[in-house]
């Protein structure tokens, strides 16, 4: 009996079996990633309104197109304050959290919880909850400054102040990601590091610069890594409190691809949009990660 259990052992870790595993894995990424992106890339190439059989060749006219469109420009800047901003925020609203939370305070699970259950909550959800806030007539805000004798003020109206509103709602809602992989990182640190400094006389900041930042470095880079990606296609939020508007003015790539798609019918543009749109967070996130390595192989 013995003898049978370890041959069947030996047959499950063999690498064969292992790698058969990997299969349907596999099969699924294939089917759900790679072929829409590859049918992506073909429908850029031609001129089809998204549901009729019939489309034509146009090469890499709506690449061209894409090139001279100043909305499209602007709305790259749009998305990369989204991106840049939501991660800058999130992290250090997140690292905050995150060594609060490691000095063992009172109700530690309970600001915890609380911090965090934003992110289970849908983010077109809570773009309308914001929405509710900031919206000109009936907004929580402005009855709250009327209340106070001030003039009501029409915040999602002008384009940069929407921008920067968005970028703190979805701040607001993705930090406990942030700030969950922070106290996993700063849990991980031996206490034995800080009582060797403590006993060199280093003062509480001297301590999380030179132990805390350096050995929380691989938990900097996963954060970082994984919020710019998702402020660089952020969708939800956007569509909830502004859908973009007024004109292009607080629109993401994502949300103009929509615009493009669903609106005006023009899918051949959105899908050049698409996969401009993959480059720029592909090549982004690739200089973040080795930049962020290098510091830790520095640090």
């Amino acid at each position: 009996m013995k003898t049978i259990q370890s041959k069947l052992k030996k047959q499950l870790h063999s690498p064969k079996i292992v790698n058969i595993m990997y299969v349907p894995a596999l099969i699924f990424f294939v089917l759900l990633i790679f072929y829409p992106f590859f049918q992506g890339i073909i429908i850029s190439f031609k001129e089809w309104n998204g549901y009729s059989p019939k489309f034509l060749w146009v090469g890499l006219q709506k690449y061209q197109k894409l090139f001279h469109d100043k909305d499209f420009y602007f709305t790259v800047k749009n998305t990369l304050i989204y991106g840049v901003g939501s991660t800058l925020i999130q992290n250090i609203l997140g690292l905050g959290c995150a060594v609060l939370l490691d000095q063992k305070m009172r109700c530690e699970k309970l600001v915890r919880t609380v911090v965090y259950l934003p992110v289970v909550i849908s983010a077109l959800i809570m773009g309308y909850v914001w929405y509710f806030f900031f919206k000109f007539e009936g907004g929580a805000i402005n009855d709250i400054m009327m209340l106070l004798g001030l003039d009501p003020l029409d915040w999602l109206a002008v384009g940069k102040r929407s921008v920067w509103i968005i970028t703190l709602v979805n701040s607001f809602q993705y930090m406990g990601i942030s700030m969950v992989i922070y106290l996993a990182g700063l849990q991980g640190i031996p206490k034995t590091y800080y009582e060797a400094a403590s006993i060199d006389g280093a003062t509480s900041w001297t301590k999380f610069k030179n132990v805390t930042i350096p050995l929380l470095m691989p938990a900097i880079t996963t954060s970082v890594v994984i919020n710019i990606i998702g402020g660089l296609k952020l969708f939800d939020v956007i569509m909830a409190m502004t859908k973009g508007g007024p004109g292009y003015t607080s629109a993401s790539i994502s949300t103009m691809m929509y615009q493009m798609y669903f609106v005006r019918m023009d899918a051949g543009y959105a899908s050049a949009m698409g996969i401009v749109m993959f480059l720029i967070i592909s090549i982004i996130s690739i200089i973040n990660l080795k930049f962020f390595r290098n510091k830790e192989v520095e640090m």
